[in-house]
């Protein structure tokens, strides 16, 4: 029996829903954290005609097609190994690193890429199945970098949109890939690639250039397949801005805020951390500046708390594991010199919390501390932002964020720069009432004219509009 088709079609590396045990013992499935969950939840709910393949998360075979609010999900299958080569292999132990500066170094292994295009292929198959006839098709993000190429060869009738959820390297860096060409021709299957910044689409462009020799003319480039010309351009993401602002707003969370801050000894200065824990995250230079604002006094316990809330990641991949044990060794050293009976220097939470009790951590915190050394966009910061109606807090922001290209009434810093991060902590810190609250209004201000729809929409414009042929050729 075939599979009822749909008219839009996002695919992603997984889908937006986990399966869990209930207290009465049922499986049910339940949203997923993450950054593009979150972004394209408010985009695909309600939305006619619409359906979502990727992966459930479980290694075997994949569960049967459902409805999840309204939503047609179309599970992929990954086998064990798979899970291994293609996911945390290939995708987070060789392309995560090429793709954030090579902040440790980078795996090559001719069996992950094996896995990588297979199981891409497989991607391809199962969103041309959903298809209709001419249907728009939204690919999501690093480890799907081929997908629009086989899916291009499967079913050339369909609008297929890629887009790029982190940075894409200078040439330099990707030129380091074994299989960088085929990567490149996957892509160019595409009619449009969307990336965070104008940087990563330059980036991208270049390396057609240098690497393919293609021909390209401003933000277009011509396929070397079939002559299609490909347009690369800058597009970055936003959060649902009203729906996080109605849930800050809400009197049980701002209850809660209160709630933080009294069980945390209500401290003069709160600082807080989030972050998925990952190298590319500067967790170990926040922690290393919060120590030495400590050590020379400016601040102390029961006056100032830090909470670094750090998210599980990727726990299986040698360098997760490694970080993970740094920085728990950190907040231990700096908790058994600093803290006070009652009052700990850092509460470090090696955990995940629904969006409700986030909501009240942004609202309570004075100072939220967002320190990646590399981030394609970095949506904590948007939503620390959102869930400020008060005006209050202030946001040290990495200037290697994407998200520093809009919040440029944030606090920027290099987080390279211990000195002088810790010299942007002090300045928020110590800023007067006024200048935060300007700075605040303004950053909402672009949140709110920005948001995650306005971002779909952009997108899905310039996908539709994307041209067969450069301006001004024939």
């Amino acid at each position: 029996m075939s599979e009822e088709t749909y008219s839009f079609v996002i695919a992603a590396n997984r889908l937006p829903v986990d399966r869990v045990t209930g207290d009465d013992g049922q499986d049910e499935w339940r949203r997923s954290p993450g950054g593009l969950v979150t972004a394209m939840d408010s985009v695909m709910r309600g939305r006619e005609g619409a359906a979502w393949v990727g992966w459930a998360g479980e290694a075997g075979e994949a569960p049967e097609p459902f409805e999840d609010s309204g939503m047609h999900l179309h599970p992929v299958a990954l086998s064990e190994q798979e899970v291994a080569d293609y996911y945390e292999g290939f995708s987070n132990d060789t392309l995560w690193p090429i793709y954030h500066d090579v902040i440790v170094p980078a795996t090559f292994h001719r069996r992950w890429w094996d896995a990588y295009r297979k199981v891409n292929e497989r991607f391809a198959q199962a969103v041309a199945q959903v298809s209709d006839e001419g249907a728009t098709v939204w690919v999501h993000d690093y480890q799907l970098q081929l997908v629009p190429k086989f899916l291009r060869k499967l079913r050339p009738d369909l609008r297929i949109g890629w887009f790029n959820h982190i940075p894409f390297p200078p040439v330099e860096l990707f030129a380091q890939l074994p299989w960088r060409g085929q990567i490149i021709e996957g892509l160019l299957g595409a009619d449009y690639l969307g990336f965070q910044r104008a940087a990563d689409a330059g980036n991208f462009l270049r390396a057609t250039r240098q690497l393919r020799g293609l021909s390209t003319r401003r933000d277009i480039v011509k396929s070397p397949d079939d002559g299609r010309w490909v347009r690369a351009s800058a597009l970055p993401i936003s959060i649902d801005f009203a729906d996080l602002d109605g849930l800050a707003r809400q009197p049980e969370v701002i209850e809660r805020s209160h709630e933080i801050r009294a069980q945390l000894g209500d401290p003069k200065v709160l600082m807080l951390g989030v972050d998925r824990l990952d190298y590319t995250k500067g967790i170990r230079h926040r922690l290393k500046a919060y120590q030495e604002l400590l050590d020379d006094g400016h601040y102390s316990p029961p006056d100032v708390a830090l909470v670094q809330v750090a998210v599980p990641s990727r726990e299986r991949v040698a360098a997760y594991r490694h970080l993970k044990d740094q920085i728990e060794g950190t907040v231990g050293s700096i908790n058994g010199e600093y803290s006070t009976v009652g009052a700990s220097a850092v509460h470090y939470l090696h955990q995940s919390f629904d969006r409700a009790e986030m909501a009240a951590m942004f609202s309570a915190a004075d100072i939220m501390l967002v320190t990646p050394l590399r981030d394609g966009m970095n949506l904590v910061a948007k939503e620390y932002v959102t869930c400020r109606h008060d005006l209050g807090g202030a946001l040290v922001l990495s200037e290697f964020t994407g998200a520093a290209h809009e919040l440029t009434a944030s606090f920027l810093h290099n987080p390279h720069d211990i000195q002088g991060l810790k010299d942007t902590i002090r300045r928020a810190v110590e800023a007067p009432t006024g200048e935060k609250r300007r700075r605040m209004r303004s950053l909402r201000r672009r949140v709110r004219e920005n948001d995650v729809q306005h971002w779909a929409e952009r997108f899905l414009q310039a996908l539709e509009s994307a041209p067969e042929h450069p301006s001004g050729s024939s």
